[in-house]
Parts: C-alpha cells; sequence; structure tokens
C-alpha cells in the first residue's frame, strides 16, 4: 500500500509542478463554463433593455414610462442622465430614451413635446426600440388627446374656476382614460402552440457538463504522456527493478490519476452548484456513478493510447487532438440534437456522449442512479475494452 501512495504522490508532485496545470486544471474551465453559459445574469425577460432618464417627472412622462413596461419589445429601465450617458458612450447599452423637462401636458397640446432617443449605431435592435418607443407615443398622446377634449367640452358647461381647477380635471380625465384603455377587451386572440420542444437544453447545464468532460477527459487520456515520459527516461525500467510489480505500477498511476480527476470534477459541480445555480445535489448518488464512470473509461482510453505513442510530445499532441475531436462529437461543445441523424448515430460509439448524457440526465432531466445506470454501464464497458488492450500491449521498455 506504501508503494501505491509514493507512485500517486510522484505522479501528482510531477503534474502540478508547472504553474501551467493549474490553468488547464482549474482556471481554464471555470472561465469556459462562464462564457459559453451566458454568464451568471440568466434574465427570464427576454425584451431588449431600455434606459430612461425621466427629467420631467410629470403625468405625461409617468404614463410614457408605463406604457412602456408593457411592452412586449422592451424593457424600460430608469436611469439618471450621467450615468445612462456614461453607459451609452461605453456601449453597455444600446439605447437612452430622454424625457426633457419641458415634456408634459402643455407642450403637448401647444405641439412642443419632444423626446430624444439614442441609439448605437451598429446595433441591431435599434428599430425595434425606435418602433416600441413610437408606439408608447401614439398610445400616451391618444390618452392626452382624450383628456383634453373632455377638459375643454367640461369647460363650455361649467367654465372653470381657475387654472389650477383645469388642471386637476385634466389629469382626472388622463387617468379615467387610462383606465378604461387597460380595461379595453382584446379584439386578437393570441393561442400559444403547445408542442413539446423536443431538444431538451439549458445553457448552465450544458456548458457545466460539457466542459468537465472536455477539461477531464483530455488529461486523462494525456497518461499516455506519462507512460512515454517514464518509458524515455528509463525511469520505469528502473522502478521494475525494485520490488514493485508491473501491475503495482500501472494501478498506482492510474488510480492517481483517476483520483485527480475526480477531484477536479468535483471542484467544477461545485462551481456549478454554487456560482451557475445548477441542481446538481439532487441525486449525489448518480452524479458519483457518472464522474467515476466518465473518468475511469478516459484513464483507459489513455492507457491505451500509451501503448501507440512512442514519444511524450506525441502523446501531448494525440490526447489533446484526441480529447478536444471526442468533446466536439459526442455532444459537449454543442447540443448532439443539432447533428445530423448519421452523426448522432456515430456519436454513441464515444464515451463523451455517454458521460455527456449522463450528466444530462441528473442535471435537466432530474434523473437517479437508475436513469443514470444505461450511461453507467456503456462508460464501464469502454473502460473494460480500454485497459484490457492497454494493459495486455502496454510496453515497459
Amino acid at each position: 500500500m506504501s508503494k501505491l501512495f509514493a507512485i500517486i504522490k510522484k505522479d501528482t508532485i510531477l503534474r502540478f509542478t508547472s504553474p501551467m496545470e493549474w490553468l488547464f486544471f482549474l482556471v481554464l474551465p471555470i472561465v469556459f463554463i462562464y462564457i459559453i453559459s451566458g454568464g451568471t445574469t440568466q434574465n427570464s425577460d427576454p425584451r431588449l433593455q431600455l434606459t430612461v432618464v425621466d427629467q420631467a417627472n410629470s403625468v405625461l412622462s409617468a404614463a410614457l414610462v408605463e406604457e412602456l413596461a408593457k411592452s412586449t419589445a422592451v424593457r424600460p429601465v430608469l436611469s439618471n442622465y450621467d450615468q445612462a450617458i456614461n453607459e451609452f458612450e461605453q456601449l453597455k447599452v444600446s439605447a437612452v430614451l430622454i424625457i426633457p423637462t419641458e415634456f408634459n401636458d402643455l407642450s403637448l397640446n401647444a405641439g412642443k413635446a419632444s423626446l430624444e432617443l439614442r441609439k448605437q449605431p451598429n446595433a441591431l435592435d435599434g428599430l425595434a426600440v425606435e418602433q416600441a418607443v413610437q408606439l408608447a407615443i401614439n398610445r400616451v398622446t391618444s390618452l392626452a388627446e382624450v383628456a383634453r377634449v373632455s377638459t375643454e367640452h367640461a369647460g363650455k358647461y361649467q367654465p372653470f374656476a381657475s387654472e389650477v381647477e383645469k388642471q386637476a380635471f385634466y389629469q382626472q380625465a388622463f387617468a379615467q382614460a387610462q383606465t378604461l384603455l387597460a380595461e379595453t377587451p382584446e379584439r386578437l386572440t393570441t393561442i400559444a402552440g403547445s408542442t413539446e420542444d423536443p431538444i431538451q437544453y439549458d445553457p448552465k447545464a450544458n456548458s457545466t457538463a460539457g466542459q468537465i468532460i472536455t477539461w477531464v477527459f483530455i488529461p486523462l487520456i494525456g497518461i499516455s504522456a506519462m507512460f512515454a515520459f517514464e518509458r524515455a527516461n528509463g525511469t520505469l525500467r528502473r522502478l521494475l527493478v525494485t520490488p514493485t510489480s508491473k501491475a503495482s505500477y500501472l494501478g498506482a498511476t492510474i488510480l492517481g490519476q483517476v483520483l485527480t480527476a475526480l477531484i477536479q470534477m468535483t471542484l467544477l459541480v461545485v462551481f456549478g452548484s454554487v456560482v451557475m445555480k445548477m441542481n446538481w445535489g439532487q441525486s449525489p448518488a448518480a452524479l458519483v456513478m457518472v464522474m467515476v464512470a466518465s473518468a475511469l473509461s478516459a484513464a483507459a482510453l489513455g492507457t491505451m493510447l500509451g501503448t501507440l505513442v512512442r514519444s511524450e510530445s506525441q502523446a501531448n499532441g494525440l490526447s489533446t487532438m484526441i480529447g478536444m475531436l471526442l468533446a466536439m462529437m459526442g455532444g459537449c461543445w454543442y447540443p448532439i440534437e443539432l447533428f445530423p441523424a448519421g452523426i448522432r448515430n456515430a456519436a454513441q460509439a464515444l464515451p463523451t456522449y455517454w458521460a455527456m448524457q449522463g450528466f444530462l440526465d441528473i442535471a435537466v432531466r432530474g434523473q437517479g442512479p437508475t436513469g443514470v445506470a444505461q450511461e453507467c454501464a456503456v462508460l464501464l464497458g469502454f473502460a473494460l475494452v480500454f485497459f484490457t488492450v492497454g494493459i495486455l500491449s502496454f510496453k515497459y521498455e
């Protein structure tokens, strides 16, 4: 047992001697998970954000903001002038609507009311924002016209005692017009389709699971480079001169890398749970099953590749290329449903496909140990075949 731990310790120290290893072990997977999933701010409101600066603070400006909030195209966000202009100049927002101080019912009735809409010159959503603002303006001006006509007719029947009384009546008429407009029955009935989308896609789950598989499979396949390094430098030959069996050497080397991979996967799962708010914890047993089966299949593939390579550099190049190719073809980078039927069928011959399906069964489909049993069985089958070929064909010199 002491030899086992000694070999694992030796391999771990050699692997993490370079600071670059930490970059590939933890930093890059986290960065890619975060970027591909769109960050942690997954906004449930699909509308375009429209920054609004209300300098008027009038009944009319409030009604305009309220109408914009009802829009299906834009989502108004109130801000002060300096902050809005600063964000606009830094390209953080695509459009800013400025409601000037003189935007009120008096200027509107006099035909002098105006608004300022600033749009980024290359923003593709500029037209949608402009049309939404125009629609809101039309509704508000219609309300203002109704209130104006009502006030004029009321003044003919009973003149107002003062301008203040007239303005109060106008605002009351405006509010009543808003209420009646809101109570207007819909003339157009919309029926949403109830057909279930056959593609179950969650950007957080897909990116997290896909990057876990990608960044864990590559170093595990890279076990071949460790074997090539030991052979080329003669350390493997000297090690086997000691009372250390070949089975002990292979078992310790493979076990050490599998344990390291499980630690890496655990850290990435914790990141997904805490930062990305993923529901990994609904079935810990199923998660452990998929993690262990995936790590064993990748380590077995690396062991088999170790019998084919001649040098450490060749092993490093092949492990990276094979790992990236398996990840892409296995649906780790894009939903497998987007691929043609032929490629989807061929992907089932890859361990990354079954690892990805196992993780998604837990994170997206809510499956437990029984639900991931098939994926784990297939992954362990890959591991058995790869280990058998690799161990029987292993070269010690």
